[in-house]
């Protein structure tokens, strides 16, 4: 985990971070995470997500391209639960999610467009390992992530 917050890293090191739009809010337990990035797109179909928390995440960040969705939520209680259990070190989600109360209740990180009752359909479509662009930024792999209550910010080098 990050031992600066984002402004400070922003501060130390303007020249190598990409600093996303202040679109999200966070709902985790952790309120500040960091890690290198794994990417997954998708649109109102979480069965890629499922399949990733249930995996060792070793302190790394899954961040999702939900295509900004706000008429499902791609996380809920039991994928947050599981992602904490396996080691993943937090998720940011460009969408919504759900059972907010209960993941605020969860040792991840989790940042999200908003929130939405409405579960996603199971159709096994996903892209997992490709480059994402949401809120001003593009993700690529190799990228890492810091996310805490001031903002999100991406380097393609590790800052901490």
């Amino acid at each position: 985990m990050a031992s600066k917050s984002t402004p400070d890293l922003c501060d130390d090191y303007p020249e190598l971070v990409r600093v996303l739009d202040p679109i999200f809010s966070n709902f985790g337990g952790r309120e500040r995470f960091s890690g290198p990035l794994v990417t997954v797109k998708c649109f109102e179909d979480n069965s890629v997500v499922k399949e990733l928390v249930g995996t060792p995440g070793e302190g790394r960040v899954l961040v999702v391209d939900a295509g900004g969705s706000m008429r499902r939520a791609c996380l809920g209680d039991m994928l947050a639960e599981q992602a904490s259990v396996n080691g993943w070190a937090g998720l940011v989600i460009y969408g919504c999610i759900r059972d907010v109360d209960e993941i605020m209740a969860t040792d991840i990180g989790v940042q999200a467009l908003g929130t939405h009752p409405m579960k996603t359909d199971k159709k096994g479509i996903g892209e997992l390992g490709i480059s994402v662009t949401f809120a001003g930024v593009t993700l690529s792999l190799g990228d890492y992530v810091y996310a805490d209550n001031n903002g999100i910010i991406v380097s393609s080098q590790r800052l901490d």
